[in-house]
């Protein structure tokens, strides 16, 4: 029920007190003065703060349950991150402010920028991007100037795998560049055939992500980080999967020359209803020059911002990037510390192996390996035994208090489950879930019309995506 349909004629939640106040005229153009009043609902305080509260009380987060989300990384956000975040002098500064008033804040920036560039291996860095996907085409960017600099104007391809996230094509279009896709080995994994096969004089960057889709780490990256490097191209690392090595092993070392990376996800900043996120872009030293403008320095115990890039593929957001975020971060790295963010990786890829043994005795995984932080079920064989699809059981999980994993991705797999459990959760968690999944199963089999119709304790049940998609309702109608 919407609070619209819940307004009562006549009641207040709110009287303004008499005041002696001067009450004074504005002179306000006639074009922008309302014809009537707007038709705000009525309704009194107890009634607005009861509908809110309800509507929170519906949504699902990781601070409610357990939330496997393949692919995303909804981990566990600690709530000193959120203190922090909070303090006035954080939450109440203006990019406006000159920075030399600004210190405290620019500081951050740069030592988050340094303790970054020393995780991924980077040189350099720019936190501008909004969000991972902002950040691939801030990289993407910067690939395209670099090559342009050089006058090598016939690169315009960009390799990317079968196995990438959906963002990687669409935002080396975006930048540019005619996206070329690499068919992968039948184990999941960047096949070398296929890639010398494709790469030429015309190849300007390969987009990678390690682990990739399916969880998988790419064993042969060096041999495929000389590949690249030998044909004149560049290697891009989508930093979505950084959980699983962070602490452990450098995207830098192991040859990429460009980095992105996800505060909202590895570094546990809150993710999930569109942001907001931070998308930070690390580059090795020879591409630093292409880096967006500015970039905070520090000189003589000073912190600024340089402008002085001219090669700088220029702005990409505004001001300095969503600097609350990158709060949280800087947070959460000085908590954990160098040890803490190593075991965090190392929990992230025990707790995935679990329960993706847990799963292998009554669903068939994509691959046999041992996975890194997540990996994916291939439901294609159930869904033959059954006839219930993996859509139905992530509907079917959502009555047992659960949020569903991905499905249907990667496009890989047929009737794809992508499981993530993230290094928070207990073993209690994973074996719960384990045991509500295996449930879900067993009545697939015998009872598969309750698998089919389900959800039935949400709500809302299951919406009707065809319509909503081609009929979309953008805003409520009142009735009357």
């Amino acid at each position: 029920m919407t609070i619209f349909e819940k307004s009562v004629t006549g009641r207040k939640a709110f009287r303004f007190p008499d005041t002696a106040i001067e009450k004074r005229e504005f002179d306000i153009p006639n074009h922008l003065l309302r014809k009537k009043a707007p038709q705000l609902p009525e309704l009194s305080e107890p009634d607005v703060v009861r509908h809110y509260t309800d509507l929170a009380s519906k949504n699902y987060s990781v601070d409610k349950g357990f939330y496997p989300l393949g692919s995303c990384t909804m981990k566990y956000n600690p709530k000193i991150n959120e203190y922090t975040a909070a303090l006035r002098g954080f939450s109440q500064i203006h990019p406006y402010q000159p920075w030399e008033f600004t210190q405290g804040a620019l500081q951050i920036i740069f030592e988050l920028k340094e303790f970054l560039c020393e995780i991924t291996g980077m040189d350099d860095m720019t936190l501008q991007p909004a969000a991972g996907a902002h950040g691939e085409l801030t990289g993407m960017l910067i690939a395209r100037a670099y090559h342009l600099s050089k006058g090598d104007f016939k690169r315009h391809i960009a390799l990317v795998p079968d196995s990438a996230h959906g963002t990687n094509p669409a935002s080396a279009a975006m930048a540019g560049f005619d996206v070329v896709e690499l068919k992968s080995t039948e184990d999941g994994l960047i096949d070398l055939a296929e890639l010398k096969k494709n790469l030429s004089d015309e190849v300007a960057v390969l987009m990678l992500t390690n682990p990739n889709t399916l969880g998988l780490f790419e064993k042969d990256i060096t041999e495929i980080a000389k590949m690249v490097h030998d044909a004149g191209a560049l290697l891009y690392y989508d930093g979505a999967n950084l959980n699983a090595i962070m602490g452990r092993v450098r995207p830098g070392d192991m040859g990429f020359d460009i980095v992105h990376l996800n505060l909202h996800k590895t570094f546990s900043a809150p993710h999930g209803m569109g942001g907001p996120g931070s998308g930070p872009v690390g580059v090795k030293s020879f591409l630093a020059e292409f880096l967006p403008i500015p970039v905070i320095r520090k000189a003589d115990d000073k912190y600024y911002p340089d402008f002085n890039l001219p090669k700088s593929i220029g702005r990409v957001r505004s001001f300095y990037g969503n600097f609350l975020v990158m709060v949280k971060a800087y947070t959460y790295i000085l908590t954990m510390g160098r040890d803490g963010l190593t075991h965090a990786s190392r929990m992230a890829v025990l707790n995935a192996n679990y329960l993706r043994t847990l799963i292998s005795r009554f669903l068939n995984i994509a691959s046999p390996r041992t996975c890194m932080h997540e990996f994916v079920v291939d439901g294609s064989e159930f869904v033959r035994q059954t006839g219930v699809k993996v859509l139905d059981v992530a509907k079917r999980l959502l009555d047992y208090g659960v949020h569903a994993p991905t499905v249907y991705f990667p496009l890989i797999v047929h009737e794809a489950m992508m499981i993530e459990p993230t290094e928070t959760e207990s073993k209690d968690t994973l074996d719960m879930f384990s045991k509500i999944l295996k449930q879900i199963v067993e009545e697939a089999r015998t009872k598969p019309d309750i698998v089919k119709n389900a959800p039935y304790k949400t709500p809302v049940r299951r919406l009707d995506d065809v319509t909503a998609t081609k009929k979309p309702v953008y805003r409520f109608k009142r009735q009357g």
